[in-house]
């Protein structure tokens, strides 16, 4: 389990696979849960793994954080993608009416 401490000047001690690393930023909560769910990755993939090489263990939870990332853009772009052509498609929808009410009116 990773831990954080911080020092109030933005350093931030934080342990992930029973290394400690000195880290610098400005939100320590923020940067105890990015350890923390590195730490966690990195002990999941070695139990999985047949290897208790710990760079082997990082390199693989790297991969599968990279995955997961990859995942959620491809998501995140389609969800993007969608939502522009809906917004397009209600703009073009909004001028038809706009422009037919100015006709009448």
């Amino acid at each position: 389990m990773s831990q954080a401490n911080g020092n109030g000047s933005g350093n931030v001690r934080v342990e992930i696979y029973d290394q400690t690393y000195h880290l610098r930023g400005s939100d320590p909560e923020y940067i105890s849960e990015l350890a923390d769910y590195v730490d966690n990755k990195m002990r999941l993939i070695a139990q999985q793994a047949a290897t208790v090489d710990s760079l082997k263990v990082a390199v693989l939870a790297a991969l599968n954080i990279a995955d997961e990332f990859h995942v959620l853009k491809r998501k995140y772009d389609s969800i993007a993608t969608d939502y522009n052509e809906r917004a397009e498609q209600l703009a073009g929808a909004l001028d038809e009416v706009l422009q037919d009410g100015r006709r009448v009116g």
